[in-house]
């Protein structure tokens, strides 16, 4: 089956391979780019800090009654 395909399905898997790398660029620029501006230029890029709802450091602190 395979030796029947012709040169249709090959530039079709190499449309799809090109979609796919350009895709692959795109999502690596949007994480690894700066996102904000500071009054020195760009901001480095770096790791978001998460907190779990459980964190004693996240939010307020409320007492609980009862």
């Amino acid at each position: 089956m395979a030796g029947e395909a012709g040169s249709g399905a090959l530039r079709e898997l190499i449309l799809v391979v090109a979609v796919a790398l350009a895709g692959l660029l795109l999502a690596m620029a949007a994480a690894f780019a700066p996102w904000h501006a500071t009054s020195a230029g760009n901001a480095p890029a770096g790791l978001v800090e998460l907190h779990s709802p459980g964190d004693p450091s996240f939010g307020p602190v409320v007492a609980k009654v009862g």
